[in-house]
């Protein structure tokens, strides 16, 4: 049994051949990015694909003199500018690490080869592909749905040691509330 992280994460979903293994470990490129190092700059073409082996990730976008944290990434998470990996086209956001980051990597060309060389990835790739429709869909109900402290409260659930990764202004932003309402509530 592999007991790589990645490996663990990717045979969750479906468990992968020997030869795709291989496959993709003879892809993998590993890095290391420090702290505030951006992986991804608004207006470039995310080129890559990142497994998230040890670290915490932020992406953002920046909307005249303000930056609004869109979503939040931990050790174990796939990390990618959806839009721009898959069409082609530059990034809107930017993501950046928010603590030292040991990410693995692949290309997009790798990755239609493998798709296309292994269709059992293809179920992978879905699945994957699903659980993001999925968490976008539940933070866009949570921003309607849920009030502030509710959202406050399931942020902290879902990322315990985020007070110590991210700012207060980056965590406010992501929960779309003023920095002075966070603090309110973060003091009852």
């Amino acid at each position: 049994m592999d007991t790589s992280p990645l490996f663990q994460t990717l045979n969750s979903i479906t468990i992968l051949s020997q030869p795709l293994k291989d496959a993709i470990a003879g892809m993998l490129v590993e890095g290391q990015v420090k702290k505030k190092q951006q992986i991804l700059k608004s207006g470039q073409v995310s080129q890559r694909i990142c497994f998230i082996k040890q670290g915490f990730v932020r992406a953002y976008y920046d909307k005249g003199d303000s930056t609004f944290t869109n979503w939040f990434m931990d050790t174990g998470d796939i990390i990618i500018s959806v839009y721009s990996f898959f069409s082609r086209k530059p990034s809107f956001e930017n993501i950046e690490a928010l603590e030292d980051c040991t990410l693995q990597s692949i290309t997009w060309d790798q990755l239609q080869y493998l798709y296309k060389t292994f269709p059992e990835f293809n179920i992978t790739g879905r699945v994957i592909t699903e659980q993001y429709y999925i968490r976008s869909e539940e933070r866009a109900i949570d921003l309607q749905t849920l009030t502030a402290t509710q959202r406050y409260e399931k942020l902290l659930a879902q990322y315990p040691g985020i007070l110590q990764k991210a700012t207060l202004g980056q965590i406010a932003t992501y929960l779309s509330i003023k920095q002075e309402t966070l603090s309110r509530i973060r003091a009852r």
